[in-house]
């Protein structure tokens, strides 16, 4: 056999006409219960969540979520992804702030306080800069027009450990965006 032949083998046996047939009228068939019913279209939102989670962890536009589909927000993605977010240590650091403010020692308040005190300003100044470059490039590549929603979405992916980000990062940091 050629291998044309061989690649376009189905690899099962034609199925007979009443076999066919028998299918094909079952496969129309409505559920004859409620519970088959429930059963099925929960085994359809299963599938549709499992591409949705697939397309996710690859960053395939096909099956993602409308809030995370279209070219626009494949680019903010990949803008947050590509520069280092203080926004994204910020869950650390106010773990860190906490355990410093239980402890029992003379010099914690004070220190926990100044820390607290520079976190705010620090991710504040991050985001203004995140938003801004975020709203250059958004106006230059796409327009105008184009701007709805996209600095939250921006914002709240930037706060969000990177590990953690869905749909996950295509990017490195530091890479330049095409």
């Amino acid at each position: 056999m050629t291998e044309q032949n061989e690649a376009s083998r189905k690899g099962r046996p034609t199925p007979s006409r009443r076999e066919a047939e028998a299918a094909r009228k079952a496969q129309m068939k409505r559920p004859l219960s409620r519970k088959e019913q429930s059963q099925r279209q929960r085994a359809a939102r299963a599938e549709i969540r499992r591409k949705q989670q697939e397309a996710m962890n690859a960053g395939d536009g096909k099956y993602l979520p409308a809030r995370d589909q279209g070219p626009v927000k494949r680019f903010v993605r990949d803008y947050v992804d590509s520069r280092w977010n203080v926004g994204e240590f910020l869950l650390p650091i106010l773990v860190l702030i906490l355990a410093l403010s239980v402890t029992d020692q003379p010099w914690t308040p004070r220190v926990a306080n100044s820390l607290w005190a520079a976190t705010i300003l620090t991710v504040a100044f991050d985001t203004w800069m995140l938003l801004r470059g975020v709203k250059r490039q958004v106006v230059e590549r796409f327009g105008a027009e184009h701007l709805k929603g996209v600095r939250f979405y921006a914002l709240l992916r930037s706060t969000q450990l990177r590990r953690l980000r869905l749909p996950k990062p295509q990017v490195k940091r530091g890479a330049q965006l095409r």
